[in-house]
């Protein structure tokens, strides 16, 4: 039995707007996108804006230049051994394949470098000085990119070059990582679309309560109430 009809089909008509405005913010109705992906596409596009750090890293690398080390790398196969060869002889590195196993000797701070101009283009969304220059898939060229250096610092580590394996890890996290995260995708500055970013937080929030209300509403009517 419903104790208070009124109160009950108020929170269920609140409950059906709810859900039509739900199935609205799933349709692809928002340039081809549903609600969901154009709030992702959007706030990656204005976050990108602020997770450049190559300028600050780079000011990192550059104080190993003339820094000679011998590393080795363990790859998944010897085809990425061969391509990821390329990347380190273009900085100027000798690079000896055998099988997936890859051994590098040069200077780190040119090494770097040129990862550190890889991923500058895929960040400016580049990719195609990058394929260009090495003849594979410029995502392949940075995933190398990766694989490498996390190999470099696991070596440099067993080697006791603490202060080198440091700055190759920087490099990992705040260079190839985002440049590999935020490829393809344009930046925009908040200031741009205040408008919208508003609209959403407020929307989440009245959403949320909206939801939250039409149940209260549906339960307390049906006759369901806290009692202290």
């Amino acid at each position: 039995m419903i104790a208070h009809k009124k109160e009950f089909y108020g929170g269920f008509g609140l409950l059906v707007g709810f859900f039509v405005v739900l199935f609205i913010i799933f349709s692809p109705v928002f340039n081809g996108q549903n609600g969901m992906e154009y709030l992702d596409s959007l706030y990656n596009s204005i976050s990108k804006g602020s997770a450049n750090y190559i300028p600050k890293v780079k000011k990192e690398t550059d104080t190993l230049k003339g820094n000679t080390v011998n590393m080795a790398m363990k790859m998944a196969d010897e085809k990425q051994a061969q391509q990821t060869a390329l990347l380190f002889t273009n900085a100027g590195a000798t690079a000896e394949v055998s099988g997936a196993q890859l051994n590098v000797s040069g200077d780190l701070g040119n090494m770097l470098a040129n990862c550190i101009e890889d991923s500058k283009n895929m960040y400016n969304n580049d990719g195609a000085t990058v394929s260009n220059k090495y003849g594979y898939n410029e995502r392949q060229v940075l995933y190398n990119w990766h694989t490498a250096l996390k190999a470099a610092d696991k070596d440099l580590k067993k080697q006791k070059l603490f202060k080198e394996a440091k700055v190759v890890a920087s490099v990992i996290k705040k260079v190839v990582e985002t440049s590999y995260n935020y490829y393809t995708i344009e930046p925009q500055k908040i200031t741009d679309k205040m408008g919208i970013v508003i609209f959403s937080l407020v929307f989440y929030v009245g959403y949320t309560l909206w939801y939250g209300f039409a149940i209260l509403f549906m339960f307390e009517g049906w006759g369901l109430r806290l009692e202290h």
